[in-house]
């Protein structure tokens, strides 16, 4: 039996202090992993619902067959190589790894980037001290980059360092809390139309954004994604509350870009 309460990992980053914690949760008995920055909660393996369905949502507006496109630069032991059908995927924020997992219990993913902005967290996984970090980083199709995913995306290099310019299927986004509230004001950019536009050049035609949120849909953040993208929409994911009881929510945008066919 573990230990009712054991700060797993504690390091200083440029956005604050970062703790990794584990506690037993005295319900269930299960181990409950937390995420904190500062003295805020970014993640706890108690509320998961929200980025797995990040992940189902967003791939699920895909082909059932990914498009004929070339495949990444280093495919893997078992990966489908270039020219092979399959989806490339990018997951921005790591955390507890559960958008990341979900998406690569998708049998189309052939290759997965996950842009993570703290090392500290990424270490994590590597070295096994959260639940799924063992299997992320052991799986051929996965791969963790170090950087800014805001910066990357509205950089020309994209969002692999390995292939500038390459573009995806889909993005899948969970780092702010939401559209309105971000952990830091230079994320702002990406949600505005200019940041979107930029966005849509690191996916093909017909690909996928989707984005992670904490409050309730907002009717002018899915306007300015209908404006940019040829559809969109959010999606309320209900779940059971087991801290305060009842049901929880979270919101899913998903947004397409123009096909080929639709951009002619």
């Amino acid at each position: 039996m573990t230990a009712r309460f054991e700060e797993i990992d504690w390091r200083p980053t440029p956005m604050g202090d970062i703790s990794l914690r584990r506690r037993r949760d005295p319900v269930s008995g299960a181990d409950v992993h937390e995420v904190k920055l500062g003295d805020e909660f970014l993640m706890s393996s108690l509320f998961t619902a929200g980025e797995i369905a990040l992940a189902r949502l967003g791939l699920a507006r895909l082909p059932a067959a990914g498009p004929d496109t070339p495949g990444p630069d280093t495919p893997g032991p078992g990966t489908p190589g270039p020219g092979t059908t399959g989806l490339d995927v990018v997951v921005g924020g790591l955390g507890l790894g559960y958008t990341a997992h979900a998406a690569l219990e998708d049998p189309r993913v052939r290759s997965l980037i996950v842009v993570e902005a703290l090392g500290e967290v990424i270490d994590w996984h590597r070295r096994g001290l959260v639940p799924l970090g063992t299997g992320l980083a052991s799986d051929a199709r996965c791969r963790f980059v170090h950087g800014d995913f805001f910066a990357m995306a509205a950089d020309s290099g994209g969002l692999d360092p390995r292939t500038p310019a390459r573009r995806f299927h889909a993005v899948l986004l969970d780092v702010d809390h939401s559209p309105r509230h971000v952990l830091h004001p230079r994320h702002a950019a990406l949600y505005e139309p200019a940041g979107l536009r930029a966005l849509t050049e690191r996916l093909h035609p017909g690909g996928v954004f989707a984005l992670w949120s904490n409050d309730p849909p907002d009717d002018a953040f899915t306007t300015v994604l209908a404006d940019v993208f040829a559809e969109a929409e959010a999606a309320v994911v209900d779940f059971p509350n087991p801290l305060r009881g009842g049901t929880a929510s979270n919101t899913v945008y998903v947004a397409r870009t123009h096909t080929r066919t639709e951009a002619d």
